[in-house]
């Protein structure tokens, strides 16, 4: 197995994207169940998820969500989300 680096230009940029996706969708969830006042049990009955999937989210814990599990939690809260591609400069 090779030490050298990755020399595919796609690598670095799709997970900028990734990672940038799920921290704003993970932080759009925390302030929305901060706004609601719920506990961690709460949340997590409102989102159809454990108590320390809440904890995990709160704690930032970005490497165990995906993009597509975050999107599912802020439709059952009933919020929108929004996608905007551009050009790179």
């Amino acid at each position: 197995m090779s030490t050298e680096p990755s020399t595919n230009v796609w690598h670095g940029p799709e997970d900028t994207a990734n990672l940038k996706a799920r921290v704003s969708l993970m932080r759009a969830l925390k302030s929305h169940i901060d706004r609601a006042g719920w506990t961690q049990a709460q949340a997590a009955q409102a989102f159809h998820v454990t108590q320390p999937r809440i904890s995990d989210l709160q704690r930032g814990k970005i490497a165990l969500f995906s993009v597509d599990s975050l999107i599912n939690m802020t439709a059952i809260a009933g919020m929108r989300v929004e996608l905007r591609v551009l050009d790179a400069p």
